[in-house]
């Protein structure tokens, strides 16, 4: 399994892009910045994007794409998410007032956007991967998630504060290679982290010790607010974590 880091912040400055990763060319964890990254053909190779939640930062780049792939592909590009998410994109992005309807372009038969709802907590096939959902601590519904191509499982955290599902799951996963967790406010703005449902480092080492059975998987640090990307760093260096940089690639 192939890892790309196209986007690991949680909002864009110069340097800084919103969250999306790119799994073996085909499939978008997170829609933060797959225009800003990929060239058109890349673009058009994507089948799947699987959004962890509907916040802007997460999906703002499936309207551009959308648009610049038109005509290009014979099958849509299918988006995976909560029913919760897929129900806010139908109602507040692909309305024909933000933005057109590109599950009905060219016509309904043969769009450019297939959104495709299930359960938090469900298990779903995506592409080649089997994908177990899980939901996760946010003001708006929100999973984590853990792929397994077979062989070996990745697991992404999605947006959240402090959580007991997730690694329940994690700790019952085995072959887990790598977990793309957030980190999102410095310990300063712990009061931000609480009300918005993220982590601060302080939160963070506490989390890691429910990582129980770890076993060599490496924890990958993504959503980092671009105010506060060194501070953070600073803040993690005793923990047993790596700060995620753009264009980072990764062999699972």
């Amino acid at each position: 399994m192939k890892l790309k880091v196209l986007g690991c912040h949680g909002g864009e400055l110069p340097g800084c892009r919103s969250t999306c990763f790119l799994v073996d060319d085909r499939l978008a964890l997170d829609a933060g910045a797959l225009t800003s990254t990929l060239d058109l053909d890349a673009l058009c190779d994507v089948d799947d994007v699987l959004l962890t939640h509907s916040h802007f930062d997460h999906v703002k780049d499936l309207p551009l794409m959308a648009d610049l792939i038109v005509g290009r592909r014979k099958a849509p590009v299918t988006v995976h998410s909560s029913k919760e998410c897929i129900d806010t994109l139908r109602e507040n992005m692909f309305n024909d007032v933000l933005w057109p309807d590109f599950t009905v372009i060219p016509d309904k038969k043969h769009p450019v956007l297939k959104l495709r709802p299930f359960k938090a907590g469900a298990k779903v096939k995506v592409g080649k991967y089997e994908v177990r959902s899980v939901e996760v601590t946010h003001p708006v519904e929100s999973c984590g998630y853990v792929l397994s191509d077979g062989k070996s499982a990745l697991a992404m955290s999605g947006d959240t504060g402090p959580t007991e599902k997730l690694w329940k799951l994690l700790n019952q996963t085995k072959n887990l290679k790598a977990l793309l967790l957030e980190l999102s406010f410095p310990d300063s703005q712990q009061w931000l982290a609480d009300l918005s449902g993220h982590l601060t480092p302080k939160t963070l080492a506490k989390e890691l010790d429910k990582f129980t059975a770890r076993n060599g998987c490496e924890v990958l640090l993504y959503h980092l607010k671009p105010a506060f990307v060194h501070e953070l760093k600073q803040a993690v260096r005793h923990l047993p974590v790596r700060v995620l940089e753009l264009g980072d690639e990764f062999e699972l």
